[in-house]
């Protein structure tokens, strides 16, 4: 259960392999589509744990958040053991709906394909939409649906990473569930958090969700050729970022036009070449 909103945990999740077709369901039903077509479910009679604990007294329930939170720690940090154990840098990218994070991410892909070794975690409440435009760029992809969930979380990552087998030496973007309050608050495993704000969406953004920016190293401005059109103070919004967040580094671009990309680049390639001992 999420500890802000009251969503529906790991227990409905689905994972999508958009190489093979399977679907595994944390149900532990899993889908496997043969080679004739034939679709195929077997079910595991497996007790799920519960995720949230509550405690009644005197018919008042107590939620047990911090039980959670440091659940789904523990489990962030055994990801973040694999990733390191395996030399791949993983990101986690946050934004509201609509920000522009799957146009950025397939631009990425595109533009850096030579260079890095990239595969994607790609997490929605419903539908394989955003998956399907990131694997026609080639790309490696597994597609997490939370059903009412409103947040990826570690245990999610840990059997999306057995669908993906990302390579050694590479990046893994996890591209999270369109909310700008709750995977703030979840720790993936992931080197960093990136959180991405369009130019449409208000230049009071990082103090109205401070605690997104907070735990955030880099902020990406998109859709700034949209500039001309809107109401929008980019300095405005940069001095609000760094309000929260004083180390926070800001990167202005547009991954229709290319403008700006050069600087998200740079600290992409920079962060490869610090974290991977070994050159992708």
């Amino acid at each position: 259960m999420c500890v802000t909103c009251g969503c529906s945990d790991d227990a409905k999740s689905t994972i999508t392999n958009l190489e093979t077709g399977e679907v595994e369901h944390n149900d532990h039903t899993h889908t496997h589509t043969l080679a004739d077509g034939t679709v195929i479910t077997h079910s595991h009679d497996h007790q799920g744990e519960e995720s949230q604990i509550h405690a009644k007294i005197h018919g008042t329930t107590i939620s047990l958040e911090q039980d959670i939170l440091a659940k789904n720690n523990l489990l962030a940090a055994q990801n973040r053991g694999w990733f390191q154990g395996r030399n791949i840098l993983a990101l986690n990218l946050m934004s509201s709906p609509g920000a522009g994070k799957t146009t950025l991410l397939t631009r990425t892909i595109q533009d850096l394909k030579h260079q890095l070794l990239i595969s994607v975690i790609e997490g929605d409440q419903e539908t394989a939409n955003d998956a399907q435009k990131i694997q026609e760029t080639g790309c490696k992809v597994v597609q997490i649906n939370t059903g009412t969930g409103c947040h990826l979380e570690a245990a999610m990552i840990a059997r999306g990473l057995q669908q993906l087998n990302p390579p050694l030496n590479s990046v893994v973007m996890i591209e999270n569930v369109g909310n700008l309050v709750c995977p703030a608050l979840f720790d993936l495993g992931e080197q960093a958090k990136v959180v991405i704000l369009s130019v449409t969406e208000g230049e009071d953004k990082p103090i109205k969700y401070p605690h997104m920016f907070r735990a955030s190293e880099i902020m990406i401005l998109t859709k700034v050729d949209l500039l001309p059109y809107v109401q929008f103070d980019v300095e405005k919004c940069i001095e609000y970022a760094r309000q929260v967040n004083p180390k926070i580094q800001v990167f202005q671009v547009s991954a229709t036009t290319g403008m700006g990309l050069e600087g998200w680049y740079g600290w992409l390639s920079a962060t490869v070449a610090d974290f991977l001992p070994v050159s992708v």
